[in-house]
């Protein structure tokens, strides 16, 4: 089972208002094991970057201006994540700058069906709790001291983290496919009881007697 842990940074938070995006990051999980596919690019946003979302991620104007726009990668990342699963942490937002930038390409949207939102996985496994990612994280003891600004792909690497934990997943779940309908089935026949006993000598257990007087006078311990 595959699946993609994704998010992305933006200019400001409303796509309405004509915010876009500026960074998307992309791990793939394969049964909840992070494998070595990753999706990672900034991007132009053809807009200047908020002053909120500046304190967020730190990404300016200029450093920015260079990128490619999301046209030019958005080809690129429909092929990475087709056809699995997308991990989101408060998917709402994502998904909305995502479905934004495609519908101003003329591009397919992404159906809310693939979509797993892990904000609503924890509100309904801790409500009244913090549900942050750095919430999570402290309640799961996940080391997000690297966390300083926020950055796709390191907030990917936290949320596959939490992601599992959430799921109550501590060990990777293997799916033998083709040991499904084979039945286990001890063959007795083949299988070798030795029923006889062996016995000491006299001599054999007169040293036996031996080595307990002389050598075992001492404590070892």
């Amino acid at each position: 089972m595959k699946e993609i842990v994704l998010d992305t940074e933006t200019t400001g938070l409303s796509y309405k208002e004509g915010h876009r995006i500026v960074e998307i990051g992309c791990i793939e999980l394969d049964n909840f094991i992070p494998t070595k596919k990753v999706f990672h690019c900034y991007l132009n946003p053809e807009r200047k970057v908020s002053e909120s979302a500046l304190k967020v991620h730190g990404y300016t104007d200029q450093f920015l201006s260079d990128k490619k726009k999301f046209s030019d990668i958005a080809d690129d990342f429909l092929n990475f994540i087709d056809g699995k699963k997308i991990v989101i942490h408060n998917a709402e937002f994502d998904i909305g700058h995502l479905n934004n930038e495609l519908s101003l390409i003329k591009k397919k949207i992404i159906s809310e069906e693939n979509v797993i939102d892990t904000l609503e996985i924890a509100r309904n496994k801790f409500p009244g709790s913090g549900i942050s990612l750095d919430a999570l994280c402290k309640r799961y003891r996940i080391d997000n001291s690297r966390r300083e600004k926020h950055t796709a792909l390191l907030d990917c690497e936290l949320l596959s983290k939490v992601y599992v934990n959430l799921l109550d997943q501590k060990e990777p779940i293997f799916q033998f496919k083709n040991e499904i309908n084979k039945k286990s089935k001890i063959d007795e026949e083949k299988i070798i009881y030795s029923k006889k006993i062996i016995s000491l000598t006299k001599k054999e257990r007169e040293e036996h007697n031996e080595f307990l007087k002389k050598d075992l006078k001492k404590n070892f311990y």
